[in-house]
């Protein structure tokens, strides 16, 4: 500011959070009227709402906001950390924008109403400043009234004293003139010197923390006191101060003093609101609006903003010590706390209490009301338990007859109030009543609209899977942080178990493990299927306790177990749990499955509108879970039986490696129309075999299960091959309906002492079996009989073929030979082509390399089912 003396200064600091817009404009306000420049007041607070907007929404960043007073005006700059963002400047070609734009405008209206303004760039921070002239003080009628009748003047005795007192900086009298001599009786020799706090009867009024010493330190001061006279008595006078400083510098107070019931003399007239119209204060002439009185100009343009003004408005109006206001419930049966000020606002935010009369009820809703002393009337006002405050107002928001809040300030002394206050604030409710209802449907709109976005998405997602795990896991993530700070999910199996406490989730990762020791702690919710979100108060108090023996422990005064991993673990989770707590059931198919639990940090509570979307989220989680168990049940009993139809580890065959890869079509299917079988029938032989069953999954399954278990019981009987699969045929059809025509290729195995192995096979409608021999030439093990399952009588024979050492027998179904790529099919021909090139390879990787090249074969998956049997018979060892 140039050379400038700075003969104030005052400085704060705002989050980047909406809401610090309206404060910072509290704070200019404040501080500038605290100085004595009201009549700066309007233009700079436009334009810190400006600025601080641009720091805190734009920017995003910390709003850093400091006044300077000089001699010459007002400066006031608003810092942000973001000085990378550029600023539009005049003169550089680029415009700063219209008044009805977002961007630039701050800086339009600093050009347009600021004496100066300039930007300012650090390393670590961009300034915005401005700075406004004091006006010059205009020779002239600065207040004029009517011409009044004689009989309506104010009645004065005699002639009128006015009596001035000049107090030095150390609080003693300077100087005392004629009248006040006349007044009190004192001689200017008997006080010159003495303080005035000798003299003055000043209303020490408990919880008033500005006393006579704090009244001569402001620049200015206006009021009523008592001065006691030489004989004794208190004379009531009305006093106007002023604090000057001399041509040194040196300041003081000058004190002008006349009879209480003369005070029209020195008294400023308030400025009443015109309300018709005449006298208003536009240049226009037009109206002025009791709304814009009352709020200011321009009013908030979003309900939080609206409601901090107005109570700051209205503690300011009853010069209180808090304000706050609650909005009424769609029912009108609770009150919900949405703005205070003076008062522990983090923790009030959002609490409810209900409208009725009763204990602990706020009895006093509907009617205007003054309570003198809420020490008499303890709980008449819950909201101010424990906050100090003793007397307090309050008055109905009423739209159209119908209650829609509440707006009260309270004092932390009693007596304070009486009906005159009331009507003022009840005066001023009227006249904000409709823009507040008005603010508070379009937010309420606005909600409603989320939350259906909201509920959507949620469904979709819900829908999406049918993983317990992954249900559980993503109604915690649609919880956190959008409807709570912490969640967690309890699940109850059936009707005879114990809630379990399936999931936690914090917003801040490093809590959780704290979060989930403290609950594993305690009891679970009890499973209440009643709808709806009830309190649940235990996490909270053994948070509490847990924290209050952490902190006696590491002062040594006890010795108990740890709850976390030392005193920080554990009061941060105290803070995290400390708030709000609810439960909602999570109820489907008309029984408790859960209980969805939602919480909030120290001292915060919940929306109502937030409960009731945690509610319909509840009703839709639970489906999706129990979809997801019944989902699981299904499955583990399906996956059950089809193991159970899968042949059990393959045995031993002397002399005679075997490898079996087996491919079930279908998602969730382990078997399918496939199967295969090796099992010991007598005397050292084994049987083998491998079949195809029409069809795909559980319906084919089951003739599988009942062909592999009809092999297995008619060999070991002692059938030959021929045999086994006649009455097999006669089984399956049999079946009737059921029944599924069926290709099989069964054999008969026995290893010989010379290395080779004897194999007796039929083929019944089966893709044909394929010897490699060591050559590597490729031919068919057998001919080709009728399937099964279709014709009574059959004629099956089987043929012997011997396996020598290095020879490789490979079966397979017809989904390998069958394998498409378009128009293109692998088929028989294909297969040995591919089996021609596994000579010398063992039988694992003959099976192997045959699934490699049927799957490369194309690029999409397998649609029919495949299994792989590959029998080599090995060469000796060569010693």
């Amino acid at each position: 500011m140039g050379s400038a003396v700075i003969t104030a200064r005052a400085a704060a600091t705002f989050d980047p959070v909406g809401r610090s817009v309206a404060t910072a404009r509290a704070f200019v306000r404040d501080t500038l009227q605290g100085w004595g420049h009201s009549e700066l007041v309007d233009d700079a607070v436009v334009l810190t709402s400006e600025l601080v907007t641009n720091a805190v929404v734009h920017a995003g960043t910390q709003a850093d906001v400091l006044c300077l007073r000089t001699e010459e005006g007002i400066r006031v700059e608003v810092g942000d950390r973001y000085p990378e963002r550029e600023v539009p400047l005049q003169g550089t070609g680029l415009s700063l924008g219209g008044p009805d734009r977002e961007g630039g405008r701050g800086l339009l209206l600093c050009a347009a109403l600021a004496s100066r303004w300039g930007v300012e760039y650090t390393p670590t921070q961009k300034h915005v400043w401005f700075q406004l002239d004091l006006p010059q003080r205009p020779v002239g009628t600065r207040l004029a009234g009517p011409v009044l009748p004689e009989a309506l003047l104010p009645v004065a005795d005699g002639r009128i004293r006015v009596a001035v007192v000049q107090i030095d900086r150390t609080g003693a009298i300077a100087s005392w003139n004629e009248d006040a001599e006349d007044l009190f009786g004192y001689a200017p020799e008997q006080v010159t010197g003495k303080p005035l706090t000798d003299l003055a009867a000043w209303p020490q009024t408990p919880g008033i923390g500005t006393g006579i010493a704090e009244a001569l330190q402001m620049s200015r001061w206006e009021g009523s006191y008592g001065i006691r006279g030489e004989d004794g008595r208190v004379v009531p006078v009305y006093a106007s101060h002023l604090r000057v400083r001399d041509n040194d510098g040196e300041p003081s107070t000058v004190c002008l003093l006349v009879r209480d019931v003369e005070r029209a003399v020195l008294q400023t007239p308030q400025r009443a609101p015109s309300v018709d119209g005449s006298g208003g204060s536009h240049a226009e002439g037009r109206a002025t609006d009791p709304f814009e009185v009352f709020i200011g100009s321009p009013a908030p343009d979003d309900l939080d903003g609206l409601l901090q003004r107005t109570v700051e408005r209205a503690r300011d109006m009853l010069d209180a010590d808090s304000a706050f206001l609650l909005l009424a419930t769609d029912d009108e049966t609770e009150l919900e706390v949405r703005a205070t000020t003076g008062l522990p606002s983090a923790r009030q935010r959002f609490a409810r209490v209900p409208v009725e009369a009763g204990t602990g009820r706020y009895g006093s809703a509907r009617m205007p009301a003054v309570h003198e002393d809420l020490a008499v009337v303890p709980g008449a006002v819950p909201l101010l338990n424990g906050t100090g405050m003793r007397s307090v107002v309050t008055v109905p928001l009423k739209v159209e007859g119908r209650l829609t809040g509440s707006l009260g300030v309270a004092a932390e002394a009693s007596g304070r109030y009486t009906n005159e206050e009331a009507l003022r604030l009840q005066f001023a409710a009227d006249r904000i009543a409709l823009a507040v209802e008005s603010a508070r449907l379009g937010e309420l709109e606005r909600l409603r609209r989320g939350s259906l976005s909201f509920l959507v998405e949620a469904s979709d997602l819900l829908a999406g899977t049918l993983d317990r795990d992954q249900t559980l896991a993503l109604m915690a993530q649609m919880t956190v942080p959008t409807l709570a700070t912490w969640c967690a999910v309890y699940t109850i199996a059936d009707q005879a178990s114990e809630p379990y406490l399936s999931y936690v989730l914090h917003e801040d990762e490093e809590r959780i493990d704290g979060l989930k020791a403290l609950l594993a702690k305690i009891s679970p919710p009890d499973p209440v299927p009643t709808p709806g979100a009830r309190i649940w108060n235990a996490p909270g108090e053994a948070a509490h306790q847990a924290a209050l023996r952490t902190s006696m422990r590491s002062l040594g005064l006890g010795s108990t177990p740890q709850l976390g991993s030392g005193i920080g673990t554990t009061l941060a989770t105290a803070s995290a749990v400390g708030g709000e707590t609810v439960v909602l059931p999570l109820v489907a198919r008309n029984r408790v499955i859960g209980m969805l639990t939602l919480g909030k940090p120290t001292d915060d509570h919940f929306r109502q509108e937030i409960l009731e979307l945690a509610e319909d989220l509840s009703r839709r989680a639970a489906l999706a879970l129990d979809n997801a168990r019944l989902y699981s049940e299904r499955m583990a009993i399906s996956q059950s039986l089809q193991r159970s139809l899968l042949p059990p580890e393959l045995p031993h065959v002397p002399n005679v490696e075997v490898e079996v890869i087996y491919r079930a079509a279908g998602e969730g299917n382990e078997v399918g129309g496939d199967f295969y079988d090796l099992f010991p029938i007598r005397d050292g032989a084994y049987g083998f075999a491998i079949g195809d069953v029409c069809g795909t999954g559980p319906q084919a399954a089951a003739v599988t299960g009942l062909a592999r278990h009809a092999l297995r019981l008619l060999a070991r009987e002692g059938f030959s091959g021929p045999a086994v699969l006649e009455r097999l045929n006669a089984a399956i059809l049999d079946e009737g309906e059921r029944s599924r025509f069926l290709t099989l290729l069964y054999g008969e195995l026995w290893p010989q002492e010379d290395g080779s192995s004897i194999l007796k096979i039929v083929c019944a409608g089966h893709p044909l079996p394929l010897r490699l021999r060591q050559d590597g030439t490729v031919t068919p093990a057998a001919e080709p009989q009728p399937l099964l399952g279709v014709m009574e009588d059959l004629e099956l024979y089987e043929e012997t073929i011997t396996l020598e050492p290095g020879d490789v027998l490979l079966c397979v179904t017809d989904g390998i030979t069958e394998r498409r790529e378009g128009t293109r099919m692998l088929g028989d021909d294909g297969l040995a082509e591919v089996l021609a090139g596994c000579t010398g390879l063992t039988a694992g990787a003959v099976a192997a390399r045959v699934l490699r090249a049927v799957e490369r074969f194309a690029a999409e998956p397998a649609s029919d089912d495949m299994a792989i049997l590959a029998m080599r018979v090995p060469e000796p060892v060569q010693q």
